[in-house]
């Protein structure tokens, strides 16, 4: 009897996962074969980044001349948007169907996971609303002099390395100038990655992004099956990271109230929305909508993490491409010159007039996008406009902001580093919703101008006081990626030959 009745379990098992599989060929939606049990996914975190994955499915489903089409994320069915004006529609104009990431927290077990990245529904609505005021171009201003004054730090600290040899491993370097940038903002504290390169808070934020095959499967595969992974309790943040920045948050709250410590940074803020809650005990309210100090903490985390990490690999990036092309670095040395006739030091209005480094940071962006892909949740039953088609509750929509970055429709030539990509008239021709790093819509990056603030003060700081070169004994052309990796980084770290000017 228990042998008969495995044997129909087996069955029942093998005709779900073959229904699963033939989901989009049912539907008579353009797809990509998959294969058990990876889906389309072979290859990923061993040998192919989700990025290169992703972009051989878009190519494939292009020819097809349909708006989107069918891959599978292991057995999920995943609908890949492949038309701009389809893309647009599902990011702003029908959000409402499309407003959450599907991407896995844990509350109860993994606080630090609940962050406003993560978070859905109206609990994310009304935090972003509330966080949104940190980000604008006044708060901007005033976080200005924090980072001028990493920045110099980060001057010296280059002049100390180049003493020591030539041949610098930029990549660490730069993780060090956004760490010291954001410990400073997020937390109001000195972390000192700079001086120290094992400092706490750099040992940390690099153990978070320190994926081995193993661990990116464990993250993929929470994001896939959710509810399954809540109900085993799994965690996606390492013990001794939680421990530590939860500690940061708690101490460095604690600290400030009682020395009644005010200063215009993201802590701040997040103070300020528990001070005003506190003083709202008893009042009506949502109480599915208060915070904590565990959502205090998670928000210091996300912003931490994303802070420092893209800013920095789209800083690697960049100086990888000038370093391969002088004329090019030259040019947006020039740029730096020129502004500075104008100004007597190095300002908030100053930076945002170098219009040259603003475009190498775009077209950087553009071959290398930090985050590349855009996923969004299916919320209730959608028709595609001008198709017959569906897309069921509860199924992912996945942006490949990878490959519509190289796609030659868009960007000529895509291979070539071309910063001029991003003049103005260029920019007027090309459809807006080709061009993706940060996202679009409701849901665009909250940290947009704070992250594209402290990347142009790290290359103007850099670009004014040194000439890199690719040191070619230490780097491969092309670069290699890490496949591991859950965002787009250079495998083996960036090594360039310094010069002081």
């Amino acid at each position: 009897m228990w042998i008969s009745l495995l044997v129909l379990t087996l069955l029942a098992a093998v005709y779900w996962i073959r229904q699963r599989l033939a989901y989009w060929e049912k539907r008579g939606v353009p797809y990509v074969p998959p294969s058990f049990p990876h889906g389309n996914l072979g290859g990923f975190g061993k040998k192919l980044h989700m990025s290169a994955i992703l972009q051989n499915c878009y190519k494939q489903l292009k020819s097809s001349g349909q708006p989107f089409g069918g891959i599978h994320f292991f057995i999920n069915p995943v609908a890949l948007l492949i038309d701009p004006d389809l893309i647009k529609t599902v990011l702003v104009k029908d959000f409402s169907y499309f407003h959450d990431r599907n991407l896995y927290y844990n509350e109860r077990d993994d606080p630090l996971s609940h962050h406003l990245v993560a978070m859905e529904g109206t609990r994310w609505k009304n935090l972003r609303a509330k966080l949104t005021p940190t980000f604008t171009s006044g708060k901007m201003k005033l976080m200005f002099s924090t980072v001028t004054a990493v920045a110099e730090e980060f001057d010296r600290c280059m002049m100390n390395e180049i003493k020591t040899s030539p041949v610098v491993e930029m990549k660490d370097l730069l993780a060090r100038f956004t760490t010291d940038i954001i410990g400073s903002v997020a937390f109001g504290l000195e972390c000192n990655s700079l001086k120290d390169p094992e400092a706490k808070f750099r040992a940390m934020g690099r153990k978070v992004f320190q994926l081995s095959p193993y661990r990116a499967l464990k993250i993929f595969l929470s994001a896939q099956f959710p509810k399954i992974a809540r109900t085993l309790r799994v965690k996606l943040t390492q013990p001794d990271v939680a421990e530590f920045f939860m500690g940061a948050v708690k101490d460095t709250v604690e600290f400030r109230q009682i020395n009644n410590v005010q200063r215009n940074d993201f802590m701040m803020l997040l103070m300020k929305m528990l001070k005003e809650q506190m003083e709202q005990d008893g009042t009506a309210g949502d109480l599915k909508d208060r915070i904590t100090i565990e959502d205090v903490a998670a928000q210091a985390f996300v912003f931490f993490l994303a802070g420092f990490e893209t800013s920095s690999t789209a800083m690697s990036f960049c100086l990888y491409e000038l370093a391969l092309n002088q004329e090019l670095q030259d040019k947006a040395r020039q740029n730096i010159t020129d502004v500075m006739k104008q100004h007597s030091s190095i300002t908030y209005e100053a930076v945002h007039e170098m219009k040259y480094i603003e475009m190498c940071i775009n077209e950087s962006m553009r071959k290398y996008p930090p985050i590349t892909t855009l996923t969004r949740r299916v919320e209730k039953d959608y028709r595609v406009p001008d198709t017959d088609k569906v897309l069921q509750e509860g199924i992912m929509a996945a942006i490949p902001v990878y490959a519509l970055h190289h796609d030659p429709e868009h960007f000529p030539n895509p291979e070539q580093f071309d910063p001029d990509r991003f003049t103005a008239e260029q920019e007027a021709k090309r459809h807006p919703f080709v061009y993706l790093p940060f996202g679009e819509g409701p849901r665009i990056c909250i940290g947009l101008r704070f992250g594209m603030m402290q990347a142009r003060i790290g290359l103007v700081y850099l670009l004014k006081h040194f000439r890199f070169t690719l040191a070619k004994d230490r780097m491969s052309v092309p670069l290699k990626i890490t496949p591991s990796s859950t965002i787009l980084t250079i495998d083996g770290g960036l090594w360039l030959n310094v010069e002081q000017l």
